[in-house]
């Protein structure tokens, strides 16, 4: 019998967390959830640890179970999904905010390192790429990977340094593999029924270029960035593959953004975060539209 694979989720009572918690689980997946209080399936082993203290985090990466602990010929997990942080901008003083997710990214990174768990995916986010897009020099789009990033609040400033982060302990581990998850908005089914209203008026979506995600393809992309086998540090646009909008995307462009270049031909709604990189390389596949849950 094939033993099942070991992933240990940080941030599982989470928006994302819980989604991909259940998307692991259902694709055969062995998962330890981690939470500062994690209620979601309370009979899954899971741990309630604070991340921005070492000790409790090295503890939790060692975890297999409530009483069984990894030994030191034994990994304790195949691979790391590190989502816990604080998720948006001036929920908490800046200064708490950059705290709590650098400190918090840093020990998952080094405790992983210490333990020889050397598969771990990262939220990161579309923050880092220049939103809000309006206030930034974009030069073309789609906006791919290989943008300038550009840190606009204390939360993607988090963002860009643990991309930085994760490409060094990459550097000094060549064994280790970090994918860095750049995740549009992230919304569930039932905050589609606000979408209709953007069409009224596309300037409140200005900000991200009309993109968003939803939470079971952010799941998906998770997964399969689990599953992908390379080495080093690399960086994945999340998207879904259309618009919130009705309006095309070139024409949303030439209104909107004047002076940006359009590289190459947008169809119809097409994204203007490009995910073609997630698609190559990680097997992503788009497979919710708002447009079918809007009556």
């Amino acid at each position: 019998m094939v033993k099942k694979k070991r992933i240990l989720v940080t941030g599982a009572a989470g928006k994302v967390g819980k989604v991909v918690v259940k998307d692991l689980t259902s694709h055969g997946y062995d998962v330890f959830a981690v939470d500062r209080d994690f209620k979601e399936e309370p009979d899954m082993p899971n741990m309630t640890a604070e991340l921005t203290d070492f000790g409790e985090t090295l503890d939790a990466l060692s975890s297999i179970g409530e009483d069984v602990y990894g030994r030191a010929e034994m990994k304790a997990f195949d691979a790391i999904v590190h989502l816990a942080s604080i998720p948006h901008p001036r929920e908490y003083s800046d200064a708490e905010t950059f705290s709590n997710n650098m400190v918090a990214t840093y020990n998952v990174f080094e405790a992983a390192k210490r333990l020889g768990i050397n598969n771990i995916v990262w939220s990161s986010s579309e923050t880092l790429l220049g939103i809000p897009f309006e206030q930034s020099a974009i030069e073309s789009v789609p906006v791919k990977e290989d943008v300038k990033k550009l840190g606009s609040s204390t939360y993607a400033i988090t963002k860009v340094l643990g991309e930085e982060l994760a490409e060094q302990f990459c550097l000094h581990n060549p064994d280790m593999k970090i994918a860095c998850l750049r995740l549009s908005n992230v919304m569930e089914e039932e905050d589609y029924k606000q979408f209709p209203s953007y069409n009224e008026d596309p300037t409140k979506r200005l900000w991200n270029l009309w993109s968003y995600i939803d939470v079971r393809d952010a799941a998906q992309a998770i997964r399969k960035a689990i599953e992908t086998e390379f080495k080093g540090m690399a960086t994945f646009i999340i998207t879904n593959d259309n618009t919130v909008m009705e309006k095309p995307s070139e024409q949303l462009v030439r209104e909107y953004y004047p002076n940006v270049k359009i590289t190459g031909e947008l169809t119809e709604n097409q994204t203007l975060l490009s995910n073609e990189k997630a698609k190559r390389i990680l097997g992503y596949e788009p497979q919710y539209d708002w447009r079918n849950f809007v009556k």
